[in-house]
């Protein structure tokens, strides 16, 4: 009998030791180690782990995408205020705050000293990891085939940006659609939205859901979006009136006018937009024809570009007609900002007596944001606005944006993306040689491609930097 109740005793003390085993077992935090193609991944982030596409949390987790050693996205220094925006997180119905901390005030020079510094700090570091893993830019190239996974290698301190109405929404979908399946799935970007009016939030919930990156949204302070108080009003609206007559486009718009005066000296100063050093800018109802199978923000950061196109053509003289004369004007009085290996040639047939109109199409383009708010820059356009060509005329962002690059960059700072086929209405940009198109999945006509028709000016920037034409040119003429 004693035996039998030892028996028992033993058999429950065995019971309750399972017990307790399993319950600190299963009450534990432990984080488990992939196995990525048979072999055992570094955790969390490391190589070979599996990535978790973006979200819209603002920086309150780690970012699912691979950023790289000493990318800076979104990073604010510790004696700054970090500025406000309303992220908004996927799948949040909240409402959100659309107030921006301080705006910048219209005048600018470089950025701060202990920018410039930190971001001189990390230039080691980013080469170092773009060495270790160089883009694929070749059909020979190793991951050059590869378009599923998430894409090794840093991260630019870069982000897209769109200027956008609320009404907008369903076209800037489309576009981020386009980005996001050629492109962006892989790299996790974020996306900025500005709007002179506040984002409803159908906008932001169909965008945020889209983006793979974190999303941002802005509201243009009204002294980036109005009548600068040295306008004679009076004068501006004679002026509409007469382009109305004339039936020149946009000629008497006023918001088109205040869109170009902010793409051309404000949207690089907005709150957002000081935590990048680059940016992609992104308009409603583009088509991207072909695979990216590299990094462009990587191109330019790593080849030193300051900006880029994929289409140029003539201005419509009619909108411009004295901006050229602004523009020797300030090139007499800041003779320091004119580069001396500038693209002159590609904005003049005389040597810089007249215009020749042509421009880049800033609809697209890739490029530095530090140049945008650097001394020159900053100088040209207040030079610009203060003549008062935005609204007694209707100068564009494009012809300022080219003039500028062209005149205050050295001219192998200008970068042609071939490889990206682009689509803004109406024109396209499809790259001329069969075999690229086939290496690209590229599913433009080749007969659309406006590269080499007569109203195009990307001749003359092929001319100017000695490249030769691909193949095939002739035949789309």
């Amino acid at each position: 009998m004693a035996t039998g109740n030892v028996r028992y005793v033993r058999y429950i003390a065995i019971a309750l030791f399972t017990l307790t085993l399993w319950y600190f077992v299963s009450h534990s935090k432990y984080d488990t180690i992939p196995i990525v193609d048979g072999k055992q991944a570094s955790f969390p982030g490391g190589p070979g782990a599996p990535q978790v596409p973006g979200d819209s949390s603002g920086g309150s987790k780690p970012p699912a995408f691979p950023q790289g050693e000493g990318v800076t996205v979104g990073d604010v220094p510790k004696d700054e205020t970090p500025l406000k925006d309303d992220t908004v997180p996927k799948g949040s119905n909240l409402p959100v705050d659309e107030s921006q901390s301080e705006i910048p005030p219209p005048a600018t020079s470089d950025l701060p000293k202990e920018d410039t510094e930190k971001a001189k700090g990390d230039e080691t570091t980013k080469s170092d990891a773009a060495a270790e893993m160089p883009m694929p830019l070749t059909p020979n190239d190793p991951g050059w085939s590869n378009l599923q996974d998430i894409a090794p290698g840093p991260r630019m301190n870069a982000t897209f940006v769109t200027l956008a109405r609320n009404s907008d929404v369903w076209e800037i979908a489309e576009s981020i659609r386009q980005v996001e399946d050629r492109f962006n799935r892989r790299y996790g970007y974020d996306w900025v939205f500005l709007n002179d009016q506040p984002f409803d939030d159908n906008f932001k919930k169909v965008t945020t859901s889209l983006v793979s990156g974190t999303t941002h949204y802005g509201l243009i302070p009204e002294e980036h979006w109005s009548f600068p108080e040295w306008i004679d009003q009076d004068k501006a609206k004679k002026v509409r009136e007469d382009m109305k007559e004339r039936k020149i486009i946009y000629g008497d718009s006023i918001s088109y006018r205040h869109m170009c005066r902010f793409e051309s000296g404000f949207f690089f100063r907005q709150p957002l937009m000081l935590n990048y050093e680059y940016y992609w800018r992104v308009e409603p109802s583009i088509k991207l024809f072909c695979d990216i199978h590299y990094d462009p923000f990587r191109v330019i950061a790593e080849n030193k570009k300051k900006y880029s196109f994929v289409l140029s053509l003539y201005e419509y003289i009619d909108t411009i007609p004295t901006l050229w004369d602004s523009t020797k004007k300030f090139m007499a009085n800041h003779p320091e900002h004119i580069s001396d290996d500038n693209s002159m040639a590609f904005l003049s047939d005389d040597g810089g007596e007249n215009y020749n109109k042509c421009h880049f199409w800033s609809n697209f383009e890739v490029g530095s944001l530090e140049w945008l708010r650097s001394k020159a820059y900053i100088d040209y356009f207040e030079a610009l606005d203060r003549d008062g060509g935005f609204f007694y005329e209707r100068w564009g962002d494009a012809p300022v944006h080219s003039i500028a690059a062209a005149l205050l960059l050295k001219k192998e700072e200008i970068h042609f993306f071939d490889d990206i086929a682009y689509y803004h209405v109406p024109f396209t940009h499809c790259p001329t040689g069969e075999q690229k198109r086939l290496d690209l999945r590229c599913h433009c006509d080749p007969k659309e491609n406006f590269d080499w028709k007569g109203y195009s000016c990307t001749s003359r920037y092929f001319e100017l930097n000695g490249i030769d034409k691909p193949a095939g040119y002739e035949e789309q003429t």
